[in-house]
């Protein structure tokens, strides 16, 4: 009798202490800097345990933008990206972004740092392959219409409701 309330006791712990899955819609995830502004559109959206990550694509132009957010302290970053056969790629000082089907893929020069699984994935993206590190294009353009956001010298702001995540 008391192993079973042991067990009842554990499964409701682990019930209560996993995060429900973030709200999302067409555009994204809802109250998030992961989310597409209109006249954009979400190509691609996922999540993973630790973070979250939506391509917008500029209707008119055609461009793309990678919008990335720590879930742990709201951190975020907002890049141009481009499609390529191996995902979607951001680059930022030196660190590539890849968001797939199933993985965000952060490296640098060419070594993986971290390989986050995707939880839930919404839009098409090729799968990752974790043999190889993607190559793009390395002409430096960016639009005014998406400008290149790279690491704040002041504070952030505190994150959006969907960007507060466990410590």
């Amino acid at each position: 009798m008391a192993l079973g309330a042991v067990v009842l006791a554990l499964s409701a712990t682990t019930a209560t202490s996993a995060a429900a899955p973030p709200p999302t819609d067409p555009r994204g995830f809802v109250d998030s800097t992961a989310r597409c502004a209109a006249p954009s559109t979400a190509v691609a959206y996922g999540y993973t345990s630790t973070s979250r990550v939506a391509i917008c694509k500029d209707e008119s132009s055609g461009q793309l933008q990678y919008r990335g957010v720590r879930v742990t302290d709201g951190a975020r970053l907002i890049l141009e990206a481009t499609s390529t056969d191996r995902g979607y790629v951001a680059k930022n000082d030196g660190i590539t972004y890849t968001v797939t089907s199933n993985a965000l893929i952060i490296s640098s020069g060419g070594q993986q740092i971290r390989s986050e699984s995707m939880v839930d994935f919404h839009g098409s993206a090729p799968s990752s392959s974790t043999s190889s590190t993607p190559t793009t294009s390395t002409s430096p353009t960016q639009s005014s219409a998406i400008p290149e956001t790279t690491t704040p010298s002041t504070p952030l702001p505190p994150p959006l409701p969907a960007e507060v995540g466990a410590r």
